[in-house]
């Protein structure tokens, strides 16, 4: 049975998708499934931003098959861990849930990286001209953590 995780940020075009491409990169295929979505409704059925295509081709990395969908309820049941890209994201994915086991796989991603200080991914969408390529370093050393820790707990 594979581990699901799920990358949740605004619009499901720019900082989840680069963070389901890198994770996936990073974990077993056969044992791991990683997905993205976005919380509002904009982009759904399109494809990444072209900043974020070139931003994961710069790295190796094509997720320009990717398309946008919009988080449901239904996700809390088909993922396992849920990670949202910054504060909003989680108010957003919190407001859904419906038990504490919902609210349990819920966290705000670069918490793997600083315990409980609930930094945000910026969303560089109208940010600088570099603000994809520091979004991907970012999202790169936390899913570094991210999958240490499932390949030990799951592998």
């Amino acid at each position: 049975m594979s581990v699901k995780i799920l990358m949740v940020c605004l619009g499901n075009i720019c900082r989840s998708p680069l963070a389901e491409g890198i994770l996936a990169s990073k974990l077993p295929k056969n044992k791991f499934t990683v997905d993205s979505a976005g919380t509002g409704s904009w982009h759904i059925g399109h494809a990444p931003d072209t900043r974020s295509i070139a931003a994961a081709k710069n790295h190796n990395l094509d997720i320009s098959n990717q398309r946008g969908r919009q988080f449901k309820t239904a996700d809390f049941d088909t993922y396992d861990y849920i990670y949202v890209m910054d504060n909003s994201n989680y108010t957003d994915v919190i407001s859904l849930t419906e038990n504490p086991a919902h609210k349990d796989k819920v966290q705000i991603i670069l918490n793997e990286l600083y315990p409980n200080e609930n930094v945000d991914v910026p969303d560089p969408y109208f940010g600088m001209t570099n603000g994809f390529e520091i979004v991907y370093a970012m999202l790169d050393e936390v899913c570094d953590i991210i999958a240490d820790k499932l390949i030990a707990k799951h592998a």
